[in-house]
């Protein structure tokens, strides 16, 4: 019988479709990788979307997840040309009040701004941060005994809470529980939901272990330097093709995608038995992102100076206004006040803009498949908090939640996480099986964010998917 003509073929140049690709090459086996865009980086990418000279990320911007999960840490993406920038803060929240709570490496630094919810704040915290590499093993993954048993009972008697009422029950002021929700809605899910302050604590835990970095140059970078290791093990890329059946591959002896269940069914459905594909069809996308960049003729103005501090803001005052953003989105409304994820590069990286000129992005959360324009709901939560903040505004640039699926077919309805991170669907994305890899066709797997651990510039995604080829499919060389 003839030889396939490759081992792997992978469709699509995300970071996880890079990992499963690096992976498989440094166990010695041939790959090729495919994307549609020109480049590779799925969600890592940059471009000069308002004025020239104005680098912006497309999509991910802060990523502590680059230096901190197994994955990243194992590589030496260094050597292919990616530089880390640490801002002196994690991230910022400011109040009305003209404070802003800075979250920074320095845990007690921290803590000692949250007034009588310090002791509180550490209490939370420090067994997370002191043991975050281990942590990291264990939830980075599909589910699995825990080899630290007694560090995931801690984390998980929190975690399964929702954010509102864990920042509720453990915090008697409106600084602490302010800051927590924001970290909270990182979750993309309303705040009194289950395991909603699941996400606070990876997020908070990671600010103090190894603070909230982003890719000098931009994002793209991350995805040129998982692109150049995968060159310099014998693996290659092919931009520009976008696959839309099996049978335009090469032959292989395993298939990966990178891509959500919704791409999985449009090339391969036919392949797949008719239970699993509509299994998959009943997976569920979450919210959506409304998403701005900004070219700015100076920097922003904050009220609070520990705002000029942080590449990262988070923008929605009190606890009790961020949930009720975060609910909103959740009945399919459209907050008039929404919770804002805002970064501001370029204070921190002059490579973002021309000399004296800032670049700014930002984005809130929209009911999945919003086409309502965002743009001034969104600079006016930012004017409260900045005032003169649109008066430094050179050009804009904005997607909607439609034309974040054009630019990616893996955010289904814009969901960024490609798929809602719900108690239901926490470890058994996209449907439950012993390994969510795999699929009932041999040689075809899933390694997209669609899989555990979801959403996230980690790379951790196409990692155990080729682990999972490695002990299957590909067992031998």
């Amino acid at each position: 019988m003839q030889r396939p003509e490759l081992d792997a073929v992978i469709i699509g140049a995300g970071p996880n479709g890079l990992a499963a690709a690096i992976t498989l090459a440094q166990a010695g086996r041939s790959v090729t990788v495919f994307e549609a865009g020109d480049t590779p980086g799925g969600g890592t990418r940059t471009a000069e979307l308002t004025l020239p000279g104005f680098r912006h990320d497309v999509c991910s911007a802060i990523h502590p997840l680059g230096l901190a999960s197994p994955f990243f840490r194992a590589i030496p993406l260094h050597e292919h040309g990616l530089k880390w920038i640490q801002p002196p803060g994690a991230l910022a929240h400011p109040l009305d009040d003209g404070t802003a709570v800075l979250v920074s490496q320095d845990l007690r630094a921290t803590a000692d701004q949250l007034g009588r919810d310090a002791a509180a704040y550490l209490r939370m915290f420090e067994p997370l941060v002191g043991n975050w590499q281990a942590l990291l093993v264990e939830i980075l993954g599909p589910f699995r005994l825990p080899r630290r048993p007694l560090l995931m009972a801690r984390f998980g008697q929190l975690a399964i809470r929702s954010a509102r009422g864990l920042a509720s029950a453990r915090f008697r002021q409106v600084h602490a529980r302010a800051l927590f929700a924001g970290l909270g809605a990182h979750s993309m899910l309303p705040l009194e939901t289950t395991v909603s302050a699941a996400a606070g604590l990876v997020e908070g835990t990671l600010a103090h272990a190894v603070g909230w970095p982003m890719a000098a140059g931009g994002s793209q970078q991350i995805a040129d330097a998982l692109a150049g290791l995968l060159g310099s093990l014998g693996g290659t890329i092919v931009t520009g093709r976008r696959i839309s059946s099996l049978d335009e591959l090469p032959d292989a002896r395993a298939v990966f995608f990178d891509t959500s269940p919704k791409e999985l069914i449009r090339i391969a459905g036919q392949r797949l038995p008719a239970g699993y594909r509509r299994r998959l069809e009943r997976f569920r996308y979450g919210p959506g992102v409304f998403k701005l960049d900004w070219a700015l003729e100076g920097p922003v103005p904050w009220a609070a100076e520990n705002c000029r501090r942080a590449a990262t803001v988070h923008l929605g005052g009190q606890l009790e206004e961020i949930a009720e953003a975060e609910a909103a989105v959740g009945r399919g409304e459209h907050p008039e006040r929404p919770f804002i994820i805002f970064a501001q590069q370029s204070l921190f990286d002059p490579d973002r803009a021309p000399q004296g000129k800032h670049a700014a992005w930002g984005y809130c959360h929209v009911p999945n498949g919003s086409t309502v324009d965002m743009t001034d709901r969104i600079e006016a939560q930012i004017e409260r908090f900045a005032p003169g903040f649109r008066s430094r505004i050179l050009a804009r640039h904005s997607r909607n939640s439609v034309e974040m699926e054009h630019y990616n077919a893996n955010y289904v309805g814009g969901d960024i996480n490609s798929g809602i991170q719900d108690l239901a669907q926490l470890w058994t994305r996209p449907v439950a099986r012993l390994s969510p890899y795999t699929t009932p066709v041999d040689g075809l797997y899933l390694c997209s964010s669609s899989t555990p651990p979801g959403g996230g510039v980690h790379g951790m995604c196409g990692y155990h998917a080729a682990r999972a080829a490695l002990s299957r499919s590909l067992k031998s060389g």
